[in-house]
């Protein structure tokens, strides 16, 4: 198992998160984020940050090309933040729960996208009132999605209620 050594939140770790929030989701959306009760992960071959715990649970996972792939719990934490609305799809209220479900969003229910929304891009979908419905990977850019009506907009890899 790669995932061997632990580190129980130092400074320096949180510090670390901290700086991986802001370079991915935008200058400081890690302000939201909590001072203590961090657990990182660190990978025992390469050394590199491999998934990241809060309160014993599942905050993130990094994947090999530097990107985090969020929880839905990390997700709402981080939506906390203005700027972090710019990583978020919003869709109409009447799939809401086949997102919770874990279904793709289509083009036709996207109602706005952030401007920081590409291709193969992680996006945390909200629904009309701003919660949090779950996560995924944006399939267009924003303004694509926004603009077509037919095809899938984001494949949505974990849902509120999964």
């Amino acid at each position: 198992m790669t995932r061997s050594t632990a580190s129980l939140g130092s400074h320096a770790d949180v510090r670390r998160l901290a700086i991986m929030v802001d370079y991915l989701f935008g200058r400081g959306v890690s302000r939201v984020l909590p001072k203590e009760g961090f657990r990182l992960y660190y990978s025992r071959r390469s050394g590199r940050v491999k998934t990241v715990f809060y309160d014993g649970k599942l905050f993130a996972t990094i994947k090999p090309n530097g990107a985090m792939a969020l929880s839905v719990a990390a997700a709402a934490m981080l939506a906390r933040s203005p700027r972090f609305r710019q990583n978020c799809v919003q869709v109409s209220d009447e799939v809401a729960e086949f997102v919770k479900g874990g279904k793709s969003v289509f083009c036709k229910f996207v109602k706005w996208a952030g401007k920081n929304v590409y291709p193969k891009s992680e996006v945390t979908i909200i629904d009309g009132s701003g919660r949090v419905l779950g996560v995924g990977m944006a399939i267009l850019n924003g303004a694509a999605m926004a603009q077509f009506k037919s095809g899938a907009a984001v494949k949505v890899r974990a849902g509120l209620s999964k």
